[in-house]
């Protein structure tokens, strides 16, 4: 949590999956979708999840004036965390 306050763990929990998708995927701009943001705030704000699963996805922005290409991070519900791995998904 970056030695932060216990008032501020959940909006810290998002800023660092924003900073994951921006280092994992290149892209300056990421949306993060309701279910991530429902997930990380759904213990309230002292105590967000340690562990989230999720999908990112690179998409082209059909707006001229954002910027063209954006990363979509959707929750993936979980389980279990064990044994888990990295899956590229093609695009159909």
């Amino acid at each position: 949590y970056d030695n932060s306050s216990f008032k501020r763990r959940a909006r810290t929990a998002v800023q660092a999956v924003r900073r994951f998708a921006r280092q994992t995927m290149h892209t300056r701009k990421v949306r993060i979708d309701v279910g991530v943001n429902k997930f990380l705030w759904s213990r309230g704000i002292k105590n967000p999840p340690h562990r989230i699963r999720v999908r990112l996805t690179r998409k082209r922005s059909s707006n001229a004036e954002s910027p063209r290409i954006y990363t979509l991070v959707e929750y993936v519900p979980c389980a279990d965390f064990k044994g888990l791995q990295t899956v590229n998904v093609k695009p159909e």
